[in-house]
């Protein structure tokens, strides 16, 4: 059974989506962040198949909507990020995952693509069955998913800089420089700035990121 690890940061304010600031506040990015998170986590629970595993960075009890964030992982294996860059977090999250399940392959999400569909993370399950890795690319030149047969695997990351135009093409030779077969995932628009999160609204617009994108619209409107 494939692990379904999510890799997120609490919603604290003042911590997360700094980007949307502005329009956004601090405590309004951090609201709209908590909603991308939990819908990726209903997501993730509603993937049939799948074993699912949080790394986490921060508290859940100092994040917005702490509750409902706790509720949503209960029973769900939580593991404290580690690391001193983002690179080594993602190589010691697939490491930590290996050592609690091992031989399980494991496909790695973050928390800023909202509009992800139990549907499309089944497919990317499978895809990685014949395979021994699979990326998928983000539409900003980083990538929003890795899955590998072997998480150890990931240690290839600490070769890669993250979050540049070029993540994606560079992990993708990174992968290949050890030798895996990597099959392409589907392209994706991810979270950073105002401009992906109103077009990710709209992507999946019934969804809680949605309705807390249009709050925030609805503010600008009161403050101007």
């Amino acid at each position: 059974m494939t692990v379904l690890l999510v890799v997120a940061k609490a919603p604290v304010p003042g911590a997360v989506k700094t980007r949307l600031c502005p329009p956004a506040t601090g405590v309004q990015a951090a609201r709209v962040a908590a909603a991308a998170l939990r819908d990726t986590l209903d997501a993730v629970r509603e993937t049939p198949g799948v074993t699912p595993v949080l790394a986490l960075a921060g508290l859940l009890a100092d994040a917005e909507d702490a509750a409902a964030l706790t509720a949503a992982v209960a029973g769900w294996p939580v593991l404290p990020q580690r690391g001193a860059d983002f690179a080594a977090r993602l190589v010691h999250a697939h490491a930590d995952v290996a050592d609690a399940f091992p031989g399980r392959p494991v496909l790695q999400i973050g928390m800023d693509t909202p509009q992800l569909t139990p549907a499309r993370l089944a497919a990317a399950v499978r895809r990685l069955a014949d395979a021994d890795a699979v990326l998928g690319r983000a539409a900003d030149g980083g990538w929003w998913a890795l899955g590998l047969r072997d998480p150890r695997q990931a240690v290839a990351l600490r070769a890669v800089p993250m979050s540049t135009p070029d993540t994606g093409r560079s992990t993708w030779s990174a992968l290949a420089e050890r030798g895996l077969r990597t099959v392409p995932l589907p392209v994706l628009r991810d979270v950073d700035d105002w401009s992906d999160a109103r077009a990710v609204a709209a992507a999946a617009p019934g969804g809680r990121f949605a309705r807390q994108v249009a709050a925030v619209r609805r503010a600008m409107v009161v403050r101007a």
